[in-house]
């Protein structure tokens, strides 16, 4: 169980963390332009393994690769204030250019995990430079959208998070949709649910519900420069998924031939990726925004 990260930036290091308390790898390894960065992400949370998991961190280079069944690939700049996913297309497009290669020569058989943002067209690109769209390469996508969703149904119906079913698809940004005519509580559609226990839930809950998650990227972002603690968690969960051979439900990102470009839907994922693209039934104003959300994805992959 060994996995590798490349980019140890805010990212890099929240999900090295998270690896690390969680216990989803044995073996971790860090790697970054910025080698210092690198050595002193990877001392700091080896620090933390003997009150968490006995997990073997250090830095390395791409020859270290070698074996990972995981590579996160979390290079590149960070979103500014403001500035919209798709905004970072071209700045990050280049880091891409130069590390996937990398990356495929030194651990051809490890599932890539992408997490740089914009995260559909930097999948899309990881795709093109690996010859093409391939179950062992994907994006987090909407998984973080998805539970920042269940996480605010849940505290409105006053239940565990966990008990709750409802999916946020298309792209990991502006477009997304928050799938409501699927959201469901113990196979109840999740208004049914909330009448039955008697909670008051109304059209003005449901536009705060869609904003909150929608706009919650820019709202940490204004607060404090980044996000990294919610993706560096969901990044670990989708390692485990791989590394523990399961087979899991996630909104992953990846090209979706009735779309026509990468985007999330919910998707089976395994030991190898992605074992299958399970879909979702939207209502038809749901549907109508996702496809306006993929074509707004194509016209920016067309760039690339």
């Amino acid at each position: 169980m060994k996995v590798g990260i490349v980019g140890t930036g805010y990212v890099g290091a929240a999900a090295a963390y998270a690896l690390v308390l969680r216990g989803s790898c044995r073996e971790l390894v860090l790697i970054d332009r910025n080698e210092k960065k690198a050595i002193a992400e990877a001392d700091d949370i080896l620090h933390a393994t003997p009150v968490s998991h006995a997990v073997e961190v250090r830095a390395g280079g791409y020859p270290d690769l070698a074996n990972c069944s995981v590579v996160i690939l979390a290079a590149g700049v960070n979103q500014a204030p403001g500035e919209t996913r798709l905004q970072l297309l071209g700045r990050n497009a280049a880091i891409f250019r130069e590390i996937v290669p990398l990356v495929l020569k030194n651990a051809p058989d490890a599932v890539i995990i992408v997490a740089t943002n914009p995260v559909d067209i930097i999948t899309a690109l990881t795709e093109q430079v690996a010859g093409g769209p391939q179950a062992k390469i994907f994006g987090s996508g909407t998984t973080l959208d998805t539970a920042r969703f269940r996480a605010l149904l849940a505290e409105k119906a006053a239940i565990d998070a966990r008990h709750v079913h409802a999916y946020v698809v298309g792209e990991h940004g502006d477009s997304e949709v928050l799938a409501w005519s699927s959201a469901t509580i113990a196979g109840m559609a999740f208004d049914e649910y909330c009448r039955s226990r008697r909670i008051d839930f109304t059209d003005r809950d449901r536009r705060e519900i869609d904003e909150k998650v929608r706009r919650a990227a820019y709202r940490i972002i204004e607060g404090k420069g980044a996000t990294y603690f919610g993706i560096g968690a969901i990044l670990a969960r989708l390692t485990e998924t791989i590394v523990r051979k399961e087979k899991a439900i996630h909104t992953v990102s990846a090209s979706t031939p009735l779309f026509q470009t990468a985007l999330s839907l919910p998707r089976l994922v395994g030991e190898r990726g992605i074992v299958d693209t399970i879909g979702i039934k939207l209502a038809a104003t749901e549907q109508e925004k996702l496809e306006k959300s993929a074509e707004i994805l194509r016209s920016f992959v067309a760039q690339l």
